[in-house]
This record gives C-alpha cells, structure tokens and sequence, in this order.
C-alpha cells in the first residue's frame, strides 16, 4: 500500500488561495492515480478532483470547476490541490486518494488508497 500525507490546510478568509501538497511514501506515485476528497462538519465525503496516472486527464466536481487545479508531480512523488477563490462552503477536511492501475490516461473517483487529511478553513 502506499502511504499518503496531507499537508497546507489552514486558515484562509473567503476569496483567498490555498495549495495543499500530498507527499507519498512507500510506493512511487507514478504507478497511481490521484484524487482529493472534503468531508465538511456534519456531511458525507465528497469527490472534488482527480488526475490520471500521466497527468494529461483530470475530473472535477461541479462545485469547484474554473476554482480548483489538481497536478502532480512524479519526481517528487506528490499531486496538488490548488484552491483559489475559496468560499466558506469549502471548509472541510480535504483527503488526497490512489489507485493503483494500468491505465496511463482517464481520471477515477475510485479509490483504495487514502491520507489522514489536512483542515481547510474558509471564513467569511
């Protein structure tokens, strides 16, 4: 299994950017495809972004389109969540996912792999 480590949440007023980095340990990131994922207080996790294994398909929820960039970086074993314009309904716990696979291209929102999950505050 791989190990994944979240990390760059915190505290951002509404409209602000935050990048948040996952680090990957154990098994290199390239064999993998990637995703992120928020549970917000009292709700079920959802699906926000994914990269294919070779980073030229991506997927997004509908409710960070044109806001969010998700990336990766294989040499250094890590995939990026870039958040900008954020609005309070975006705090939560965002959560980097993987999957190994064949598969070089297409994005999934399956995973089997998951992170500990980094706090993303947004207030108004």
């Amino acid at each position: 299994q791989v190990q994944l480590v979240e990390s760059g949440g915190g505290l951002v007023q509404a409209g602000g950017s935050l990048r948040l980095s996952c680090v990957a340990s154990r098994r290199a990131l390239s064999n993998f495809a990637l995703g992120w994922f928020r549970q917000a207080p009292g709700k079920e996790r959802e699906f926000v972004a994914a990269i294919s294994r070779s980073g030229g398909d991506t997927d997004y929820a509908d409710s960070v389109k044109g806001r969010f960039t998700i990336s990766r970086n294989n040499i250094v074993n890590t995939v990026y969540l870039e958040m900008s314009s954020l609005k309070p309904e975006d705090t939560a716990v965002y959560t980097c996912a993987a999957r190994r696979t064949i598969l070089t291209v297409g994005a999934t929102r399956d995973y089997d792999n998951w992170g500990q999950g980094t706090l993303v505050t947004v207030s108004s």
